[in-house]
């Protein structure tokens, strides 16, 4: 089972940026996906997360109304598209696989992980 996250890189603040995971090695048709970030020094955190049916999506309060998850299930993607970025947004972004019986926003829901992409904001 394979997550592989790209399309982080440096952006100027109040930019965008879309993040994709592609999904391989087993079908996640049942799969919460979910995006998570680490700045350095800190510990990882939630940032947003689809249901299969891409019928309920979830976000931290700090992005709210700036970042977009969706998902396209026929190609085992997930996508997180992100507008108006802070500095504060700066981190490495990981994206993440489970089935949830808990909270949505633990890392420890999450059974697969992707290797990470940085995600550099400048003022």
């Amino acid at each position: 089972v394979q997550l592989q996250a790209s399309g982080g890189g440096l952006v100027q603040a109040e930019g965008s940026l879309r993040l994709s995971c592609a999904a391989s090695g087993r079908t996640f048709s049942s799969y919460v996906l979910g995006w998570f970030r680490q700045a350095p020094g800190k510990e990882r955190r939630f940032v947003a997360a689809i249901t299969w049916s891409g019928g309920r999506t979830i976000y931290a309060d700090s992005v709210k109304g700036r970042f977009t998850i969706s998902r396209d299930n026929a190609n085992n993607t997930v996508y997180l598209q992100m507008n108006s970025l802070k500095p504060e947004d700066t981190a490495v972004y990981y994206c993440a696989a489970g089935q949830p019986r808990g909270s949505y926003y633990s890392i420890n829901e999450y059974d697969y992980w992707g290797q990470g992409t940085l995600v550099t904001v400048s003022s």
